[in-house]
């Protein structure tokens, strides 16, 4: 599990392609420390295992999945990602529970700086909408952060200078691609409403 707090902005420093999937590698000081085979890390909110580390660099396999689902399959050498470990047990919970899990992506449409915020606007994918409410948490790019706006077909962030500095945020323009994961507990819930109106039928 993860809380959505970026530990690091990493680097994608090679990409191998194994035809049905690609494997990475990244650069990662923070999220390498202490890093063995079978640990997970968060690349823009997508879950993935470290196949290998050395230095201040891990690799990690993206199954063809994985690329149809999330925008990783977008990224190329050089690209910048937000970079987190797991939490741990007993750690605080410092933004909402992530599973680094995508739900669909979602696509940057505009921006509006302010003197000390900025909001972004996103598109969101129709069959999400039912689960992003203002003021309720979304991850958009392993990033944890609070709807603003909730649209039938988009929804606004606002964006601290802290976020916009350390994440990728603060580099993507209008056009670019998002991984978008919405609140789990918003699912579980539809899922039980929907449970209990079949067994009192």
């Amino acid at each position: 599990m993860f809380t959505g707090i970026v530990e690091e902005l990493g680097e994608i420093t090679a990409v191998e392609n194994l035809g049905d999937a690609c494997r990475f590698r990244l650069r990662g000081p923070v999220v390498t420390e202490g890093a063995k085979h079978g640990d997970s890390i968060a690349v823009n909110g997508v879950c993935l295992t470290v196949v290998d580390h050395e230095g201040d660099e891990f690799t990690a396999d993206v199954m063809a999945e994985t690329l149809d689902r999330s925008s990783l399959g977008a990224l190329g050498v050089g690209s910048r990602v937000n970079l987190e470990r797991p939490t741990a047990v007993g750690a605080r919970l410092g933004g909402h529970i992530v599973q680094g899990h995508v739900d669909g992506t979602g696509e940057v449409l505009e921006r509006k700086p302010s003197e000390n915020w900025e909001i972004i606007k996103i598109s969101l994918p129709a069959d999400l909408s039912r689960y992003v409410v203002e003021k309720g948490s979304i991850t958009v790019d392993g990033i944890s952060l609070t709807v603003v706006d909730a649209g039938p077909d988009y929804f606004t962030v606002s964006l601290i200078p802290t976020t916009l500095a350390l994440t990728t945020l603060g580099l993507k323009q209008p056009g670019a691609p998002v991984n978008l994961e919405v609140d789990v507990v918003a699912k579980y819930v539809e899922r039980l409403l929907a449970s209990g109106q079949g067994a009192g039928r």
